[in-house]
Order: C-alpha cells, then structure tokens, then sequence
C-alpha cells in the first residue's frame, strides 16, 4: 500500500464546527497518512486509534531542506485502543518533507484528521 492523501478540514473562526470523520490510514513503514501543508504551523493532526490493541503513530522528521531541525528525529506519540492524540501545531523546520508535505506513520491503522487553524495574515 502507498500513503494516504489526507486533506485539510478548515477550523472556522466564530463557528460551530461539526466534527469530521477523517481519513482512514493503513499502518506500516512507507504507508500511514500525508498531509500537504502549505504552512506546517498552523496545522493540528488528530489520529484516532480503534484497532483493539494501542499504536503508535509517528510524525516523520523532514528531508533536509528545507527541514533544518530534521536531525531532532521523528515524533512517537502512543495512542491507547479507543483513544484521540493530537499533534502539532507542528514546525516546518523539524518535520517538512521536502515535497512540501508532513506524513504520518502508525504501527496500527488510525484515523487521521488534519486541521488547519485560520489566519488574517
């Protein structure tokens, strides 16, 4: 299997926003979810864990460019079985891939939600 295309859900200011279902991702080296992120500080992934035992999901440290902070490492993050771990906002220059992109791996298959928080400027 290949990485999943995550698209963003918008956060809007003022709003009553209705809670997405997000995207189901595949675990394993070399699948789980990416985002393409225009701007990695203002992005929140949420993964939601429903497999019957806890994962792991880990956000790739980036390729160097434009991810200057890469050599810090990836991120683990242990998300219990029926459990909701958010992530970020995250830095562009710790976890950009040089595609532009931010990508999620789980050791068990998630659920995963990019969130974009808005900005005027």
């Amino acid at each position: 299997m290949a990485r999943t295309a995550v698209a963003y859900s918008n956060l809007v200011p003022n709003s009553n926003l209705a809670d997405p279902a997000g995207t189901s991702i595949s675990s394993g080296a070399g699948n789980g979810g990416q985002v393409s992120a225009s701007r990695p500080e203002l992005t929140l992934i949420r993964v939601s864990n429903a497999s019957g035992g806890s994962g792991t999901a880990t956000l790739l440290a980036g390729a160097t460019p434009p991810a200057l902070a890469a050599g810090q490492g990836n991120l683990a993050v242990t998300v219990a079985n029926g459990a909701t771990q958010w992530i970020g906002p995250v830095e562009s220059g710790r976890f950009l891939q040089s595609d532009g992109s931010l990508i999620v791996e789980t050791s068990v298959a998630m659920t995963m939600t990019a969130f974009k928080v808005p900005r005027n400027t």
